[in-house]
């Protein structure tokens, strides 16, 4: 099946009824596989079978459905001509209805001889009104009437059907008021209202721009161009242009152009744009830098080996727009009441007029028709609309910024929620780098280390794990050159056996040995001892002989005991998950401050002992770095990858940690619930906004100009609220102990 993946902007959609429409109509096509619609950014995100269904129908059912859609390329659209497009129609509309507002102040404070007469003149007063109604009010119009042909409501329908029936009715009383039996006017209702209505939908987008800033930020952390050696000759080209495998020159001071690994030189690299840590990083021949990072010190050369889309800032960028066009789960309510919303307000300002006139004032028309028009005013399905969004982009977007990536608003709002989280040791509580402390030969080997050294690291020669590149290293040191092994077999969380030199060697847990019936039980007690001291041992039989114990020291991170301190005073039950055995695995829990111990589980056991914790009541989450965690961490609630660690790790968690500290796990965690109160706060003021107001309005206690300004200003409030966590420091505890 041919899956692609496409962002759309949407445009003409302006509220939550309209965002909800067009995601249900796009998910009910045939071929859609997902359609998500945010309303703060107007981007629809749709994953479709391209043989089933093409953009260009796409394309069309959203403009049946009254909008107007096209793909987003390089960024898409900029907001910034349509915040200069909003101004505009604030500007005229502003000018015009000033008069109109001293008027409707003078009357209000009975201050009628403060207002010179001609403001009294109705003929003036459509004449400055008019041009408000069908000019700057246009677009209410216009998206009416594309919204009803589709079959929907929307806000632009309230604002339309309520300023139009101000309008008109003080248009029939200002020429045909005698013969009608009209006489007051309320051009200043109408025209006011929209002014604030459009002032309201400025300020929105700016605050919107505002909330999308990350993404920018990130954007403009990419370096313009690079230094590359081609025919042997230094030339600089722009960095769109740099291939995989250029041999790519930096100088301090400038940015590194793409991904990739230095081959000569070093030198200290600022990597604080990817993970907010402010002390350079020392960096030599073999390391790899990543783009938009800066060189501080001296000059180097690098091999491109990613470029493009493919380089770790774009590949952030990419995860941050998505998770930034995702929906929280906590939106769902919002979506349900925003379906119903619209109509529901249609329906409750019709009963307000049908009761003023027929039996709250009977037969006061104008009465009911400003009833019913501060109704229509009043309601705002806008900032229900904006309420999760504008949060989770701000959210997410901070993250970003700290190093926390976040791949969909799901997994920001899950995080809040843990209450149990397992550590993967290797990697994630220590360094993950382990050396090899102690070599205690046994029996008939003693006084032949340097013998067992070289089986020993012949046998792990071409193992990737951690204690096995140990093992090597030291063997290298002290033995020489390896050989190659003429038989090898991994026993996955065991060890491995293997045949060098025509020796059969054993080399890992009492689990292999027993297996392999290998008698060490006159060992116990300097097993013991290496275990008691935190150190991983590693047990070596030669042709069926006990040959030697090799203890394995891998140190905590800097950082470990202070993050874990933290994660335990925000209420989370801390366990770590080793294929240890439980006496080294209880060492180095009791030296990190962790209480809960699994021990000597094989990594395919690691996801059965996630879904018991779960199977418990628990919401828990799993951090890890390697291979062997990818099952654990998709089975977890939210997994949260190391960055430092392998891509199939990162790939199967929900939340991505460029540090690789455990001090980003909690400030992950700090982050979601922030996000997640605020949220709450928006949802709270949207619907108490709208459950208070819309009463009011009916039972004839609100001037529909008041109501325009509050209907205008609810989204801004709730927007602004999103913005405070631009702020906020989610490392903010470790800096109060520091």
């Amino acid at each position: 099946m041919p899956v692609r993946k496409t962002s759309i902007k949407v445009t003409g959609m302006t509220c939550a009824a309209c965002s909800g429409r067009v995601e249900k109509r796009l998910a009910g096509l045939p071929g859609i596989i997902g359609a998500r619609v945010n309303l703060a950014t107007g981007n629809a995100f749709i994953e479709f079978d391209s043989d089933i269904i093409s953009l260009t129908e796409i394309l069309e059912k959203i403009s049946d459905l009254g909008y107007s859609g096209s793909e987003i390329l390089d960024g898409g659209p900029v907001r910034e001509e349509e915040i200069l497009r909003l101004k505009r129609l604030v500007a005229l509309s502003g000018i015009l209805s000033a008069p109109l507002f001293v008027y409707m102040l003078a009357m209000v404070l009975d201050l009628h001889w403060a207002v010179i007469g001609l403001l009294h003149n109705k003929y003036l007063q459509f004449a400055l009104a008019t041009p408000v109604q069908f000019l700057a009010g246009w677009q209410f119009y216009r998206d009416s009437y594309r919204v009803l042909k589709g079959g929907g409501v929307n806000m632009s329908v309230l604002v339309a059907l309520g300023t139009t029936a101000a309008y008109l009715y003080s248009a029939a009383a200002t020429f045909w008021g005698r013969r009608l039996g009209l006489g007051e006017v309320y051009f200043e209702v109408s025209a006011i209202i929209i002014t604030l209505v459009l002032l309201g939908k400025t300020l929105e987008a700016g605050a919107k721009g505002k909330a999308t800033q990350a993404i920018k930020k990130l954007l403009g952390l990419q370096a313009r161009e690079a230094r590359v050696i081609r025919d042997g000759r230094e030339i600089d080209i722009p960095v769109g242009e740099v291939m995989v495998g250029d041999l790519v020159v930096v100088r301090p001071g400038e940015k590194i152009p793409v991904d990739g690994i230095i081959v000569e030189g070093h030198s200290a690299v600022d990597e604080s744009m990817l993970t907010g840590e402010s002390l350079p990083v020392d960096k030599k021949a073999g390391d790899e830098v990543i783009g938009a990072t800066i060189n501080r010190l001296g000059t180097f050369r690098f091999r491109a080996t990613k470029v493009g889309r493919d380089t770790a800032l774009a590949q952030i960028v990419r995860i941050v727009e998505e998770a930034q066009g995702s929906k929280a789960p906590i939106q769902r309510l919002a979506d349900v009441v925003s379906a119903y919303f619209v109509p529901a307000v249609l329906a409750v300002a019709l009963g307000a007029f049908v009761y003023w006139y027929f039996i709250g004032d009977a037969g006061n028309f104008t009465r009911a028709l400003i009833n019913f028009t501060a109704v229509l005013v009043i309601a705002c399905p806008c900032a229900l609309g904006l309420a999760t969004p504008t949060s989770i982009m701000v959210g997410t977007g901070r993250g970003a910024e700290n190093g926390i990536l976040f791949k969909s608003g799901e997994y920001l709002e899950k995080a809040h929620s843990i209450t149990a989280l397992v550590l993967d040791k290797t990697g994630t509580i220590t360094r993950g780098e382990p050396e090899m402390t102690d070599l205690e030969v046994l029996g008939e080997y003693s006084g032949r280390e340097r013998e067992v050294l070289f089986l020993a690291g012949s046998v792990e020669k071409n193992s990737e794990h951690p204690l096995a590149r140990a093992i090597v290293g030291k063997s290298r040191s002290e033995a020489g050159p390896l050989m190659d092994p003429e038989q090898f077999e991994a026993i996955p969380g065991h060890g491995v056996e293997a045949v060098v030199g025509g020796r059969t060697v054993y080399l890992g847990t009492r689990k292999l040995m027993a297996d392999r019936k290998v008698d060490f039980g006159d060992h116990p007690a300097r097993i013991e001892k290496l275990e008691e001291q935190g150190k991983t041992v590693m047990l070596m039989a030669v042709d069926g002989r006990p040959a030697a114990l090799l203890g394995v020291a891998d140190t905590l991170k800097e950082d470990s005991v202070a993050a874990i301190d933290t994660i335990k005073k925000m209420g989370i039950e801390l366990w770590m998950i080793t294929g240890d055995n439980a006496r080294t695995a209880r060492a180095i829990a009791s030296q990190a401050g962790i209480e809960n111990v699994l021990a000597e589980v094989l990594p395919g056991d690691k996801a059965r002992h996630i879904k018991e914790l779960k199977a418990k009541g628990m919401v828990v989450g799993m951090v890890g770095d390697g291979i062997n965690d990818a099952p654990a961490l998709a089975t977890a609630d939210i997994g949260f990858a190391i960055g430092t660690g392998a891509d199939v790790a990162i790939e199967a968690a929900g939340i991505t940690l460029i540090r690789g500290s455990l001090k980003a796990v909690a400030a992950g965690i700090e982050l979601s619930r922030a996000t997640i109160r605020n949220i709450r706060q928006n949802l709270f003021w949207a619907m108490i906004y709208n459950v208070i107001g819309i009463p009011v309005a009916a039972a004839g206690l609100l001037n529909p100009v008041i109501a325009g300004a509050a209907m205008a200003f609810s989204s801004v409030s709730v927007v602004t609220n999103a913005l405070r966590l631009r702020r906020f420091d989610p490392y903010k505890k470790f800096r109060t102990a520091d």
